[in-house]
């Protein structure tokens, strides 16, 4: 299952949800206020930009925003809303494709540094966004935070949420770090749509290396956007590595 196949048409179409999911204003607001400021008045480039999801309302801000994606179905459905003058998008993989132009801001959001299956490309997404940056240029990251606690030996799966309509399962191969997210969608009747994703997960302490690896610095890492403490019961991180100032 690579992710040619898994971000194919279907789920470029369905990926979009105006106004609820990860689209509502709560979640999506507070995420480009701060890849705003943390832009400081230069360009901005997405790794993994998708639909545009965040990258639309980021240039909408006055911040130049490129893409890096990999897949042309999901890039079709961001020229539905922005198109190749106002947002460009360079076809290819995050870990290696490289944009043209000088950025002050990297960024990759929703867990997506996770579609990267081995420690090896995900150590090259980190040198491939230094690549991108001058003296004090900022790469970010929002990430997921393992829930290997919820694990009772013997076990290898667990609920990562449920709702009407929905319910989402891992499991977990905690020898590779591998896990594959079930989501399972239905309605009042007996049938319900499956689909899957392989991620490869990543510990705080382990991203900062990589991080260290490729020449930055972790500036701050908050629970969320809006710049919530970072515990050990948080879910999530959102983590901003600097380039060292000359």
């Amino acid at each position: 299952m690579n992710q040619e196949e898994i971000w194919d048409v279907d789920a470029a179409q369905r990926y979009d949800t105006p106004g609820t999911g990860m689209f509502a204003p709560e979640i999506l607001e507070p995420a480009v206020n701060r890849l705003a400021e943390l832009a400081g008045g230069g360009a901005a480039l997405e790794f993994a930009i998708g639909t545009g999801r965040v990258g639309v309302p980021l240039a909408e801000r006055g911040v130049p925003v490129t893409g890096i994606e990999l897949s042309l179905p999901m890039i079709r459905q961001l020229r539905t809303r922005a198109d190749e003058a106002t947002i460009p998008v360079i076809v290819g993989d995050m870990a290696t494709s490289m944009a043209p132009g000088e950025y002050t801001l990297v960024y990759l959001v929703y867990n997506t540094i996770s579609n990267l299956l081995t420690q090896a490309e995900q150590v090259e997404c980190f040198r491939n966004a230094a690549r991108h940056l001058g003296p004090g240029g900022r790469f970010v990251i929002e990430l997921w935070v393992p829930e290997l606690r919820k694990l009772p030996p013997g076990q290898t799966a667990t609920v990562c949420q449920a709702e009407h309509g929905y319910i989402g399962l891992d499991t977990y191969d905690v020898l590779h770090q591998h896990v594959v997210s079930h989501h399972f969608q239905f309605d009042d009747g007996k049938q319900a749509r499956l689909t899957r994703s392989p991620h490869r997960y990543i510990w705080p302490a382990e991203l900062d290396l990589m991080a260290q690896l490729a020449g930055f610095e972790l500036e701050t890492r908050h629970a969320d956007w809006s710049g919530g403490e970072f515990t050990a019961e948080s879910r999530s991180h959102v983590s901003v590595y600097r380039v060292p100032p000359n």
